[in-house]
């Protein structure tokens, strides 16, 4: 049974003033909170045993999971000082206990079909533990952006460079076979971050996966507008806003 991992411990520091009293996890998209977006796609894929990592105004974030009617497959975690990324899946490994892990940066607003995310997952290229989601960016300079063979493998991996080899960003939403968080439990590193210290570890190991809906890190007011905007229509429009991580 797959498990997921809401990373939902972020600062939002590009949103205040509104992150100073609201968690970034929490700010409304079309009325619901953007956490609340990523648990009801959680249980339509089938996925409900899940883990959030808190932090920053950690209470509200703490209410809001305790009042909804699912909240009893979901496990907080509380960080007093951040640990990275993948330093939080290192931290909470035996969570995961042998499982294929989704591993979701919860401050993207993604409407995409995550049975369809599951199914590419099944069906990847023998040898490949990773599959990471991506979508079509007109910021690459502001996002990671990957390269592929014809497999859609990734052999390269650019993060937030000048001028990137083109326009596929990493979407920062995957799916990890087992051996991935043993590699992670293993690391030394004080701090992990996936973008810097996973994903070009398994570069010939992962394979990428489009997304099929709207696609928009919830990073920057303007962002957070366009959003709000368009979840009423999330497969009529374009995917390209974003720089997630």
């Amino acid at each position: 049974m797959m498990k997921a991992i809401l990373l939902a411990a972020g600062l939002g520091t590009r949103l205040r003033p509104l992150t100073d009293t609201v968690p970034k996890c929490l700010v409304p998209i079309g009325g619901k909170p953007l956490l609340g977006h990523w648990l009801d796609a959680l249980a339509e894929a089938g996925i409900i045993d899940i883990l959030i990592n808190l932090h920053h105004l950690a209470d509200q974030v703490r209410s809001y999971v305790q009042a909804r009617p699912d909240s009893q497959n979901i496990t907080l975690v509380y960080e007093k000082e951040l640990l990275g990324t993948a330093g939080t899946i290192r931290e909470n490994a035996d969570f995961f206990k042998e499982e294929q892990v989704m591993v979701i940066h919860a401050d993207n607003f993604c409407t995409a079909d995550l049975k369809k995310f599951i199914m590419a997952h099944d069906r990847r290229p023998a040898g490949t533990e990773i599959t990471m989601m991506t979508f079509i960016t007109d910021q690459p300079e502001t996002c990671g952006i990957v390269e592929t063979n014809s497999f859609g493998v990734v052999t390269a991996f650019h993060e937030k460079v000048k001028n990137p080899p083109g326009n596929i960003a990493n979407g920062a939403v995957y799916i990890w076979e087992p051996t991935v968080v043993r590699v992670v439990a293993g690391s030394e590193k004080k701090t992990l971050d996936i973008s810097v210290d996973v994903v070009p570890y398994f570069l010939e190991r992962m394979i990428t996966w489009l997304s099929d809906g709207v696609f928009i890190d919830i990073g920057t007011h303007q962002n957070l507008e366009n959003a709000s905007r368009l979840h009423l229509q999330p497969r009529d429009v374009d995917t390209s806003s974003g720089e997630p991580e």
